[in-house]
């Protein structure tokens, strides 16, 4: 398989926007066609190789290596091959995602994976806010696809999310799973406060205790079915989700009711 390799030779003074480092762009560009390729250093237009050596031709199959929190929209609505970076990365990374693996050893800015419609994404270190979420003005998030972070995340994780699942190792700050419409968030660290907001639909599942809003309505202990199938899938990617009931219980709570919403939000107790 043969990979294009990116380094980063000199660090962008403002936010770079590179939507076009993407599988997409590069599968069949010759090296030459790659460096010449445009990006947005504030104002002014620049090439690829202003800011990158680029090793490398005609391959869906990308590494970053070098520090690019600055790069913004990388991966942007790629729909195949990996793109690997070596480094922490910047703001809106496979935004508008429709498929392909983006993995990134390093820490993560806001807007992961916004609007995604497939594919998967694994972030080594922390992430910013709103991962997986819609757009300001948009009605919808996240449509399908999977997207783990190890470490911490900000706020409004999964904000208006339709499907799909995210999980979070660390502790996530406020308002995860705002107005959420499906999908599953798995919180393997526990949330700040305002968890599952004005959330109609879909499933919270937190492995720490968080403060609820009083507008959810507790339903009690429960080992439901469908748990032993999120711990098969998420054991596969290395996630460990209790569902043996001599461990434990998962309470279940129902809400948001000032909606009123039909979402569960389960809490494991063991």
């Amino acid at each position: 398989m043969s990979v294009i390799h990116l380094v980063v030779k000199e660090q962008p003074s403002v936010p770079l926007e590179a939507e076009c480092i993407s599988p997409d762009s590069f599968a069949e560009l010759s090296n030459d066609e790659i460096r010449a390729l445009r990006v947005y250093h504030g104002k002014r237009q620049c090439r690829v190789d202003d800011f990158f050596d680029v090793d490398g031709e005609k391959s869906d199959h990308i590494q970053i290596h070098g520090d690019v929190g600055r790069v913004r929209w990388l991966g942007r609505a790629m729909t195949r091959g990996t793109l690997q970076i070596y480094g922490d990365v910047g703001m809106h990374l496979g935004a508008y995602m429709k498929n392909g693996r983006i993995e990134v050893h390093g820490n993560a800015g806001d807007w992961i994976g916004a609007e995604m419609k497939n594919g998967f994404v694994h972030i080594h270190g922390d992430a910013g806010g709103q991962i997986g979420a819609a757009y300001r003005g948009s009605l919808r998030g996240m449509k399908n696809g999977t997207i783990i972070v190890d470490g911490t995340a900000g706020i409004e994780v999964g904000m208006r999310m339709r499907r799909g699942t995210i999980v979070v190792g660390g502790k996530v700050r406020d308002f995860a799973g705002l107005q959420m419409k499906g999908g599953t968030l798995v919180l393997l660290g526990g949330a700040e406060i305002r968890t599952g907001a004005w959330m109609t639909r879909g499933t919270i599942i937190s492995l720490k205790p968080i403060q609820l809003m009083p507008t959810f309505r507790t339903s009690g202990p429960m080992n439901p079915m469908f748990m032993n199938v999120y711990a098969r899938q998420l054991g596969k990617l290395g996630i460990d989700l209790p569902f043996d009931r001599r461990s434990g219980s998962y309470i279940r709570h129902c809400g948001d009711m000032s909606i009123p919403g039909k979402g569960e939000l389960f809490v494991w107790q063991s």
